[in-house]
């Protein structure tokens, strides 16, 4: 677990990071999220199939995602990731998020800390929530999630396909190893 400083640290850099326009776009015109998102089904661990890479999650592999919801309807989130290797030491960030009001579930405001909050779209997913493809607003960040550490080369092409479907540069996609 990171101590307190290290949180500060590992969130101001998400902060800054999603304020630098120098970071490119993959998606200059990102579309508004595909499918409504029960919470009730979207929480549990994810893992990071591949990503746009970003200064926050610099040599990060074995990137995992878990969500809970709390009894006040926040979501609960605990980021983790392996340094370096999947076998690596463990890194993890803990946030709180909040569904955007009128989203049906789609977008959420997250903080790591404080009042600085960032956007979190599920902009589309599998109907038995078995896969996710994240962004937010700027086009500059991409997650592909799934439930499964590995997917078939088979399914990680199409949801690669599906993310281009969407406007986004596949090209820019980093593979995450698991």
């Amino acid at each position: 677990m990171l101590s307190f400083s290290r949180v500060i640290v590992f969130g101001s850099v998400l902060l800054l990071a999603a304020c630098n326009s120098s970071q490119p776009s993959g998606n200059a015109s990102v579309p508004e999220p595909a499918k409504q998102v029960e919470l009730s089904r979207y929480k549990g661990r994810w893992y990071e199939q591949a990503r746009y890479e970003a200064s926050f999650q610099r040599n990060c592999e074995a990137v995992t995602a878990d969500y809970s919801v709390r009894p006040d309807g926040t979501v609960a989130v605990v980021n983790s990731c392996r340094e370096g290797s999947a076998a690596g030491p463990l890194r993890t960030a803990e946030a709180t998020a909040r569904v955007v009001e009128g989203s049906q579930g789609t977008k959420l405001k997250v903080s790591f800390f404080g009042p600085f909050e960032g956007d979190y779209w599920v902009l589309d997913r599998a109907r038995d929530y078995s896969w996710s493809i994240v962004g937010e607003p700027s086009g500059r960040y991409l997650w592909i999630l799934a439930r499964s550490s590995r997917l078939s080369e088979r399914d990680y092409a199409r949801l690669v396909a599906r993310a281009q479907s969407l406007g986004y540069r596949t090209d820019m996609l980093r593979r995450t190893a698991q």
